[in-house]
């Protein structure tokens, strides 16, 4: 309807469509991808027809997968693919192997060649990482060791989607222009723009945003992100290779950066977008009328597809040793096929390995078991009422620490590692405790690193920064940055997106504390406070003092000084205070001075008398600490 129309238009509906459909399909716990592909369908060919060549939306979208798998690459860290190497390696490849063997079998008894089978088959395989992810994150189960069992086969199913386009590459008929040498040539291309990739990863990239970071330009190092991310899609798009693979293997190389987390942060609005804009393309090449005329070969076919790969996640989580409730919770969380089916369908079906009638079928089939998905986890929690609801597991391991005597070490996220943060740091390092730092200076990145710490270079102020770094998951958040109007954004984002994480800040003097007080911080010191009572403590010491009184003193000192604070809080930083003829504001003694002030020279003299004397309540005009 809007083929001659104007593109504005055309990209106001796309927006308008993704904006109303997602939240709604949220809403229903449905979850944002089959959002997507609803909205695709709605103003697609099927729907109301706004755009008859969803190819040209999935050009375009096509780069939203690339990034999507940079950004998968980057969590790819060689550390962490070994610990979890058991996890990964042999319980995800062996339920990969066990799934697609069982549906590639079924694939051909249908009557399909092998190659259709086993491209439908493993596109089956590769679970929806967003579906399982947000169930697992409303029962509070990411972080168990049965999610995190789960997770780890989620990581290995999507590190396969890259031997697997090059499968498909493999596996595509031949035109007969090429003979075996050209073959061999384009092999040699290919692996060649791989390992030139690799080695400009490796000993380039790192150098390179040292330097930009240097340069505190933002929108610079945006762009490099994107240059790192294109880049490296283009060269193995000139080797003959995915443009995802090429992303991926970035990723992969810049997975153990100190920029890690600020090239993710960089990319993540243009995957985001773009990866929606994926799903809608998807959604708009649905055929409903082919999905009509052979509905019940659809829904047979989505039935027993879902059957066999539950049953083959079911038997490998046997084999693994699992018990009967958490295989069973596996087997319906990971019933259904993926976000990766849509990539790997649309390859196979641009590299002519399957028909475009076949292609639609497979794509309604992996919808219809994602829509189905949240029916199967519902029934099982029906059938099973009394199987516990979490994994203890978690819980026990406290409990037994306690029981030991043992600390369990916390996870506390530090923004800002400057002389404040690295003394603050101090005591969590003697406890153990697992500290992330985020910083700007590279300088501190490198100081933080000799500390054992977590070190993530980026914008502390930047929420897709905060999220980057795991501030969802820290136990305390410490705001140590030496910036008064940076902490206080900081402060208000962090209470604002993340209302359970408790804040601890470093306020610059009294305004600054107020202020961040009335956005939410849960403790804040003044940066003098404490080291100047220790000072005036030091001084009692030598005058004779006992200790008793010392520590009397100080604490009538700070009673008094939190309920000045309250007062300043509900009236003001002059509250109860006379009328000063000054534009700064005055510190207050919190003890009513014996006597007033006396000069001893006529400099001071002068300065007493520059202005009218203060009431004896009141101290010389200064700063407000």
């Amino acid at each position: 309807m809007v083929e001659h129309g104007s593109e504005l238009v055309k990209a106001v509906v796309v927006l308008a469509a993704g904006v109303i459909a997602v939240p709604l399909f949220k809403r229903l716990g449905l979850g944002s991808v089959l959002g997507y592909l609803a909205a695709g369908l709605a103003i697609g060919p099927s729907g109301l027809k706004i755009f008859a060549d969803p190819h040209s939306v999935l050009d375009l979208a096509e780069f939203g997968v690339v990034m999507f798998l940079f950004v998968i690459g980057l969590e790819m860290q060689p550390s962490r693919l070994w610990s979890l190497r058991r996890e990964i390696f042999g319980l995800g490849l062996l339920q990969v192997l066990v799934c697609g063997g069982l549906l590639t079998g079924a694939g051909v008894l249908a009557g399909f060649s092998p190659a259709v089978a086993f491209v439908g088959a493993m596109g089956f395989v590769l679970s929806s990482t967003a579906i399982v992810m947000q169930m697992l994150d409303e029962r509070g189960q990411t972080s168990t060791k049965r999610g995190q069992r789960i997770v780890s086969v989620l990581l290995l199913e999507d590190l396969s989607i890259v031997p697997l386009l090059a499968i498909v590459a493999a596996l595509a008929p031949d035109d007969g222009a090429s003979d075996g040498v050209s073959k061999w040539v384009q092999v040699g291309i290919a692996l060649a723009a791989l390992i030139g990739l690799v080695a400009v990863s490796r000993y380039l990239l790192n150098p390179l945003f040292r330097v930009l970071s240097k340069a505190r330009a933002r929108e610079v190092m945006g762009a490099a992100a994107l240059l790192v991310v294109l880049g490296a899609a283009l060269a193995m798009q000139w080797g003959g290779l995915s443009m995802a693979m090429g992303a991926f293997a970035a990723g992969v190389m810049l997975s153990e950066s100190t920029f890690r987390h600020q090239l993710e942060a960089d990319v993540e609005p243009f995957r985001g977008l773009l990866l929606g804009l994926f799903f809608m393309g998807v959604g708009m090449s649905l055929d409903l009328a082919l999905m009509r005329a052979d509905w019940l070969m659809l829904l047979l076919g989505v039935l027993v597809a879902m059957v066999l790969k539950s049953g083959g996640v079911y038997l490998v989580a046997r084999l693994m040793r699992a018990r009967h409730p958490e295989a069973l919770e596996r087997a319906a969380l990971m019933t259904q096929g993926g976000e990766f089916a849509f990539v790997l369908y649309s390859a196979a079906a641009g590299a002519g390995l399957i028909e475009d009638h076949v292609n639609a079928l497979l794509t309604a089939a992996v919808i219809l078991s994602m829509a189905f998905t949240p029916l199967v986890v519902f029934c099982l929690r029906w059938l099973l009422p009394d199987r516990p609801a979490q994994d203890m597991s978690g819980v026990k391991n406290i409990i037994d620490a306690a029981r030991a005597g043992e600390e369990t070490p916390g996870n506390v996220v530090v923004i800002g590692f400057g002389r404040f943060g690295q003394i603050a740091c101090q005591t969590l390092l003697a406890r153990g405790v697992e500290v992330t730092i985020i910083e700007q200076d590279t300088d501190m990145i490198r100081t933080a690193g000799r500390f054992g710490f977590h070190a993530y270079y980026g914008d502390g102020t930047r929420m897709d920064v905060l999220r980057a770094a795991g501030t969802v998951h820290a136990q305390v958040l410490l705001v140590c940055v030496n910036d008064k109007e940076a902490a206080s954004r900081i402060v208000a984002s962090v209470k604002r997106a993340f209302p359970l994480v408790p804040v601890l800040a470093r306020a610059y003097d009294r305004q600054h504390a107020i202020e961040l007080i009335r956005r939410g911080v849960d403790w804040q010191l003044r940066e003098t406070f404490e080291s100047a009572m220790a000072f005036g403590g030091e001084a009692l010491r030598r005058l004779g003092v006992s200790e008793g009184d010392i520590a009397e003193v100080a604490e009538d000192v700070r009673r008094r000084d939190a309920e000045r604070l309250q007062l300043q809080m509900a009236g003001g930083i002059s509250q109860g205070l006379d009328l000063v003829r000054s534009s700064r504001w005055t510190a207050t003694p919190l003890t009513k001075p014996k006597r007033p002030g006396n000069a001893l020279n006529d400099a001071a003299a002068a300065a007493l008398q520059s202005k009218e004397r203060p009431a004896d309540d009141q101290a010389p005009t200064n700063p407000v600490p």
